[in-house]
């Protein structure tokens, strides 16, 4: 029996945030693909706080949160964090726990989409430092004739710069 994709791994990439080195989803983001109010799910982590050690959450400081919030586009819920008290960001671990303390179907089978888009952005990063790592011999074995060659590899496969999301009127 094939299962039904309840948020397509696209939109669950667009909530991974990179904050103070790890890989995140905010508490808001989360409350949305689980169908639950922010305030209910922090509210079930505040019942189960021996369950989200820090490497499990992080609470955001004011200036994370004003950070975020200028390069976040407005979706719902996103429009009030700049005037939250606390923000929450969880780990990868962090959203398995999660799983654990909403009692719902629906939160079982959108973690599970969601480990498993951990799982392939882990995959693709490491597939990526395997490939510099092989340019990287190949380079040392061949002479300055293919340097133009592999210079221009290395661009291709470097990460994308960040794009920066104009906000306001076009």
């Amino acid at each position: 029996m094939k299962s039904k994709v309840l948020v397509p791994v696209e939109t669950i990439e667009q909530k991974i945030l990179l904050i103070r080195g790890q890989k995140v989803m905010l508490d808001r983001d989360l409350a949305v693909l689980y169908g639950v109010e922010t305030r209910v799910l922090n509210q079930a982590v505040r019942r189960n706080i021996d369950r989200f050690p820090k490497d499990f959450m992080l609470v955001l400081t004011r200036k994370e949160i004003q950070r975020i919030s200028q390069f976040v586009i407005s979706s719902e819920g996103m429009d009030t964090l700049k005037f939250s008290k606390s923000v929450y960001a969880f780990t990868e671990n962090g959203v398995a726990m999660l799983s654990s303390v909403l009692n719902s179907k629906k939160a079982v089978q959108v973690n599970i989409q969601i480990m498993r888009t951990f799982t392939k952005l882990r995959e693709i990063i490491s597939a990526n430092k395997d490939l510099s790592r092989r340019l990287d011999e190949l380079e040392k074995k061949y002479d300055n004739q293919f340097r133009v060659v592999f210079d221009a590899i290395r661009e291709l496969t470097s990460p994308p710069e960040p794009k920066h999301r104009r906000i306001g009127f076009l």
